[in-house]
């Protein structure tokens, strides 16, 4: 990850969290004590900030200056605000085409899925705050940039992401080798987001449950199942061949 996005110090780590940027990681030394410390874990909880308490030679491996026990890395970019882009897409007259990453943990599997949702005209990618890939130096690189170019919406909980999109008129397909339906039968040329699972465990059985369709794609060799950011490249380019 690039130097630049790290920061250290408890009063650092407490002043970008108030001004309201996004912690990609942050890493707190084992039985760290003070008021300012208390101060600090007292911010992290109220904003739902994930941690990860460590040895301090962990904090020292990732910097060798003053960490006071705080290591954090900002996110390189501004997530959106769905509701808004949600709003913003609607009128401006085009149909909406998401994407829901639930649980996507590789960098490059993430950066790929990014760099092929831009080519496709896909209007936002939807992941949650908590257990999912960052956007990080590799992130960047895999994606050829297109991070910057497409609108990324950071969620407490995929769950209520799509109740706000399905009660938007927008319908919700996960994509998931348990469907008895193809991709090919499911009509994308109305307001759509699509729903990409975790490499290795797929799309988790609550958020599967509250999808309205769910679509996979016919597979005829011996090998079960594509690349996860290969697949999502298949669905979104069945989204543009129908609405050609």
């Amino acid at each position: 990850m690039k130097n630049e996005s790290l920061i250290f110090g408890i009063r650092a780590v407490i002043e970008a969290i108030s001004s309201e940027k996004s912690i990609d990681k942050l890493f707190v030394q084992k039985g760290l004590q003070g008021d300012l410390s208390r101060e600090l874990m007292f911010l992290v909880r109220n904003r739902g900030i994930s941690f990860s308490y460590v040895p301090v030679e962990k904090l020292n491996k990732l910097t060798r200056k003053n960490h006071q026990g705080v290591v954090a890395y900002i996110s390189p970019i501004e997530f959106h605000d769905l509701e808004n882009l949600v709003i913003q897409i609607t009128e401006s007259g085009e149909t909406p085409l998401f994407l829901i990453l639930d649980q996507l943990s590789d960098v490059r599997n993430f950066g790929a899925i990014i760099r092929t949702a831009e080519c496709t005209g896909v209007h936002g990618i939807i992941i949650q705050k908590k257990g999912g890939a960052p956007v990080n130096a590799d992130t960047i690189k895999t994606s050829a940039g297109a991070v910057f170019k497409i609108p990324i919406c950071k969620v407490d909980h995929i769950k209520d992401a799509m109740f706000y999109l399905q009660g938007s008129g927008i319908q919700v397909i996960a994509a998931t080798e348990k469907a008895s339906d193809t991709i090919y039968n499911k009509d994308l040329t109305i307001p759509t987001a699509i729903i990409m699972g975790s490499e290795g465990k797929g799309i988790s059985n609550s958020v599967l449950k509250l999808a309205d369709h769910q679509a996979k794609l016919p597979m005829h060799g011996d090998i079960g199942s594509l690349n996860v950011s290969v697949a999502c490249g298949v669905f979104l380019y069945e989204a543009i061949r129908q609405r050609l």
